[in-house]
């Protein structure tokens, strides 16, 4: 199994164009081990089949030059046969309006909530419709998809993928929507993939509130995890002045602190652990600073953008 990163920062990339908080600045003046990063994306291989996208960022164009490893034998070629959508947050599927340039109807996969959202909130799916067409295919939690059946290239693949609820809230856009009070259930999940032929276990969940024992069952069974390294501390943003939420209010779990993520994965077996969906406030991604030091001391890794992983 291949495993790409396609982009490794959270929503608004790094630095976010409206930002100038000291990593953004960093990264402007030229800082010595900062590097820029697109918006959170992640692409899977089976050792026999395609590459798959996980989720669409607004970066999706310049993501997917990174896949195109073979030699073109059209004029028009896909480099995915797929995308699964771990959620309907705008940085995970406003790449979605991109690929209405495919010359073949986009297979996606997402839960009912997703859909939904992406039907008469963030109406992509109806606009796809018009344009390159969509093929949807229904997923929920607790669920496997072979993808040797859902394939739509020439090859099978030898992925399948277990879904896995998360503790979430619906994306913003959707709070208007029926008032506020439609079932929102599975907003977010997560993936593991598994490849049948060299036996390597993946886990991805961009966005972790909290973890259950169900979810560190998982993620230690895994050969490799990539989870939400999204914000280093609770108040981070609330101390810039930039939002009036928290961390864990926003869904999603800050690294330090006694019941942070990074305490939690330091104690797994896994053996590569790695953070991504990075905030562009997070100090982690500061080459050599304490916080990073913190991390790497604790076996876990920061991802950037183009991190290949062979299982």
């Amino acid at each position: 199994m291949l495993v790409r990163i396609l982009g490794s920062a959270a929503g608004g990339g790094y630095p976010q164009w409206n930002c100038n908080c000291p990593g953004c600045q960093s990264v402007r003046g030229g800082k010595e081990g900062v590097h820029q990063r697109t918006q959170s994306s992640l692409a899977v291989r089976g050792t026999k089949g395609s590459w798959y996208l996980i989720n669409a960022s607004p970066d999706v164009r310049q993501q997917l030059e990174r896949l195109r490893d073979t030699v073109p034998t059209s004029i028009r070629s896909n480099p995915i046969a797929g995308v699964l959508l771990t959620d309907a947050e705008i940085d995970h599927t406003a790449g979605l309006m991109i690929l209405r340039e495919s010359a073949e109807p986009l297979a996606i996969y997402g839960t009912d909530s997703v859909g939904k959202a992406l039907t008469d909130g963030f109406s992509i799916l109806r606009v796809l419709k018009d344009y390159c067409g969509v093929v949807w295919s229904n997923i929920e939690p607790g669920s496997t998809v072979d993808l040797n059946n859902n394939d739509n290239s020439n090859d099978s693949s030898s992925l399948e993928i277990e879904v896995f609820s998360l503790k979430s809230k619906p994306p913003k856009y959707m709070r208007s929507v029926s008032g506020g009070n439609g079932n929102h259930e599975n907003s977010v999940v997560g993936f593991t993939f598994r490849d049948r032929l060299s036996g390597g276990v993946v886990t991805y969940a961009p966005a972790l509130a909290e973890f259950s024992d169900s979810i560190l069952e998982r993620l230690d069974k895994s050969d490799c995890i990539l989870v939400d390294g999204t914000f280093w501390q609770n108040d981070e943003l609330l101390a810039l002045g930039t939002s009036t939420r928290t961390s864990e209010a926003m869904g999603h779990l800050p690294l330090s602190g006694e019941s942070g993520s990074l305490n939690h994965l330091a104690k797994l077996s896994s053996k590569r652990k790695i953070f991504t969906h990075i905030n562009n406030t997070n100090p982690i991604l500061i080459a050599n600073s304490t916080e990073r030091k913190i991390v790497e001391a604790a076996a876990m890794e920061v991802a950037y953008d183009g991190l290949t992983i062979e299982l």
